[in-house]
């Protein structure tokens, strides 16, 4: 044993030493590291501790008993990331194509439970071809054990997945559960079925990238919140999106030192145009409202009508919900609303407050819509917003008309603070809209109809599509001036800080899945 250990250390001291993370950023930046190579760069430069290196298969079968290799496919074990305590599995496609066996699995498991223990994050670093076949339901039972430690950790502490290489079968659902997935172009795929099996079962041809590439699930599945161009960016993009989580649903993110100044922002005076038709950048909402550089995006190229990622604001970590006037005029549907959800749910799990900015002229309408389920889809954000007992504040920066003005956070749905820009309009409908139904015998009966009709949207527009009427019903705190709004979010944020809910006690609700 002694003979081995020594061999073990040796091979570590080679992973782990030659030049460290500077070797890895020069030599390896746009090529795939291995799986120790990985981990080293992931963690704090000598902090890693391995768990389970000396651990082998059981399997006798299959001539297996002959092939057997420390680790067993996987590298388990904690460490520090900027200086805060994370556990680490990182599979090594190198061994076995760094199937999944019952050992394996256990390895995986075992630092799952220290983690919830323990109250710090994981991240799986993913980069297997699957079950061990050779090992038959034991691989299966394996992986089951690891999907009921996901949920178990659900909303406990966070769960970071990268996909680091091919990620199919049974292997893809632990990432499909955990919180956020990173995926790398050109070389990470997941897929429940691989292309032969497609092409056997439906007769179409496809490639693993059509199929299940970073590119296809960053923009029609949804299932990856993140890509990334290679390893290194993978890696520094974990490390980017943990900085702005807690530890755990016990704590809150860490706050960046930050002094109040004047916080004044001229740049927001002129970004809504003079037409209420005219389209214009939610990101540059953004930019003018929060710390500098510190907006991170998530989904940034699934459902782009709505807007959703991390920022800082005063120091303070914040999630925002935005809805994005260049795409489909910032309009809810089906693949926006399961977005946002999702992602609000998140950030109420883990005591992250809530900043929404609103411009939506309302949901989606057509037979495509209503047949995929957007009411029960649409009811999905709704019910994210009426659960989250974070602080939660909403800009209205332009429309906010029907339903979705109910649905983005407003002040009947538990919102702490609603704010409003002088240009916002609230109504039913929009002002066109509102005149076709209200005034339709006079507009009829007029001589020149489009004279008429004019008339009645300024008289409609005058009286409802504006700030004011809610703010007198108190559904808005405050209309304030766009200069302002930086300002003025820091100091509810600030107010809202030991906010305290109690809610009904309960197992769990019963969101409309």
């Amino acid at each position: 044993m002694d003979i081995k250990i020594k061999n073990l250390n040796d091979k570590l001291s080679q992973a782990y030493l030659g030049g460290g993370v500077e070797r890895i950023e020069k030599q390896h930046s746009n090529k795939k590291l291995t799986a120790r190579e990985r981990v080293m760069y992931l963690m704090d430069e000598g902090s890693f501790e391995e768990i389970g290196a000396l651990v082998t298969h059981r399997t006798k079968e299959f001539g297996m008993a002959n092939q057997k290799f420390y680790g067993d496919g996987v590298v388990t074990g904690y460490g520090m990331i900027n200086g805060r305590l994370v556990y680490v599995f990182a599979q090594d496609f190198t061994v076995f194509g760094g199937s999944l066996s019952e050992t394996h699995a256990e390895k995986i498991c075992k630092i799952m439970d220290l983690a919830v223990k323990v109250g710090a994050p994981i991240i799986g670093l993913n980069d297997s071809g699957g079950a061990r076949i050779q090992e038959g339901v034991r691989s299966l039972g394996g992986y089951a054990d690891i999907f009921y430690r996901n949920v178990q950790a659900s909303g406990v502490i966070p769960q970071l997945s990268a996909i680091m290489g091919p990620c199919a079968g049974g292997a893809v659902y632990s990432p499909a559960m955990t919180d956020f997935t990173i995926m790398i172009e050109n070389t990470s795929y997941m897929f429940v079925t691989g292309p032969n099996v497609v092409k056997t079962v439906t007769n179409e041809t496809v490639t693993s990238e059509e199929l299940g590439g970073a590119s296809t699930h960053a923009t029609k599945s949804g299932v990856a919140h993140v890509t990334s161009s290679n390893d290194v960016e993978c890696l520094e993009d974990l490390k980017k999106l943990l900085s702005y989580l807690p530890q755990n649903n016990q704590e809150a993110p860490k706050k960046f030192p930050f002094e109040l100044k004047d916080e004044v922002r001229d740049v927001l005076s002129n970004i809504i145009p003079d037409s209420a038709n005219k389209p214009y950048d939610m990101h540059d909402v953004i930019k003018g409202i929060i710390d500098e550089d510190s907006f991170y995006e998530i989904h940034k190229d699934y459902a782009e009508n709505i807007l959703v990622g991390f920022a800082r604001l005063g120091g303070r970590s914040i999630g925002i919900v935005a809805n994005q006037p260049m795409f489909l005029a910032g309009v809810l549907d089906v693949n926006s609303s399961k977005k946002a959800a999702r992602f609000v749910r998140f950030c109420d799990a883990f005591n992250i407050p809530l900043l929404v900015l609103e411009d939506v002229p309302g949901f989606l309408p057509g037979t495509d819509q209503e047949w995929r389920g957007i009411i029960v889809h649409g009811a999905k954000l709704l019910y994210a917003f009426s659960e989250a007992t974070v602080p939660r504040v909403t800009v209205i920066t332009r429309k906010a008309y029907g339903g979705a003005y109910d649905v983005m956070n407003s002040k009947h749905i538990g919102a702490d603070m609603n704010f409003a820009w002088p240009s916002a309009e609230i109504a039913v409908m929009g002002a066109k809209g509102a005149a076709e139904i209200i005034f339709k015998k006079e507009i009829n009966s007029a001589e020149d109809k489009e004279a008429k009709l004019k008339e009645k949207e300024s008289e409609y527009a005058e009286l409802f599509a504006n700030p004011y009427s809610a703010a007198e019903r108190g559904f808005i705190d405050e209309v304030i001036l766009p200069k302002d709004t930086r300002r003025k979010l820091i100091k509810a944020f600030a107010m809202l800080e030991d906010k305290k809910a109690d809610t009904p006690k309960r197992k769990h609700g019963n969101i409309p899945l």
